[in-house]
């Protein structure tokens, strides 16, 4: 038994009671009503991603704890166990709220995707160790702030606006930054350190990098598409 599980269980029941109530917080427009489930959705993975990129940024954890870079598997800074587990908590809420809202077509890659995190993350909260890994792949979620926003903006039909172009700029400057970057240095933080983690352990990361780091460039390539190519 792990103490974070608590944390994990805390974190679900807490999502899941602000998925339920966030339409009271803010109201869905007439262009969203026809799918407020989803409304909802947005708006609590959007404050998820608050979360870890106020802890990752404020202040940097990875300038005050140069250690990290060094070692990612028995280190990791204040705090930053129970923000994986609160993570945990949160995929496995939103993994939920698909399976039980969205037909399976529409929805099997952010499943598949969401699945991949829970087993990884899971790991590091029930052995108490790779947290500073999950830590570094939490980095992603400064840019998912821009992603739900621009799904948000999507919704409440504001795509012909300035504010809606600016995200999607910012949107794919940090994708770049602190997606595609990041799993890049993950992967090869990965390569380099074979000989000191565990079979197991550097077996499930390295199936995770290969399989998060094609899915988000294909999801790279929607939304240049999508935002500027159309």
């Amino acid at each position: 038994f792990s103490p974070g599980l608590l944390v994990v269980a805390g974190s679900f029941a807490a999502f899941r009671l602000l998925n339920r109530g966030v339409e009271r917080l803010v109201p869905p427009p007439p262009s969203a009503r026809r799918n407020r489930w989803k409304w909802r959705n947005i708006w609590t993975s959007l404050a998820h991603s608050a979360l870890p990129s106020t802890h990752n940024l404020s202040p940097c954890r990875f300038y005050l704890h140069p250690e990290l870079s060094n070692d990612l598997v028995g280190t990791h800074p204040p705090g930053a166990y129970s923000l994986v587990a609160v993570s945990v908590g949160y995929f496995l809420e939103d993994f939920v709220d698909m399976l039980c809202n969205q037909k399976l077509h529409q929805s099997w890659e952010l499943l598949f995707h969401h699945s991949v995190v829970i087993v990884c993350f899971g790991i590091a909260v029930l052995l108490h160790q790779y947290v500073g890994f999950a830590l570094v792949a939490l980095l992603v979620e400064i840019n998912s702030i821009f992603l739900h926003l621009r799904q948000i903006l999507l919704m409440a039909n504001l795509v012909h606006t300035t504010c809606y172009r600016l995200n999607s700029l910012i949107n794919l400057g940090t994708y770049v930054v602190f997606r595609i970057a990041t799993l890049a240095w993950m992967t090869r933080w990965l390569f380099l350190n074979r000989q000191t983690v565990p079979l197991a352990s550097y077996a499930v990361g390295t199936v995770g990098m290969a399989i998060m780091t094609p899915m988000n460039i294909i999801l790279f390539y929607r939304l240049l598409r999508s935002d500027f190519f159309k």
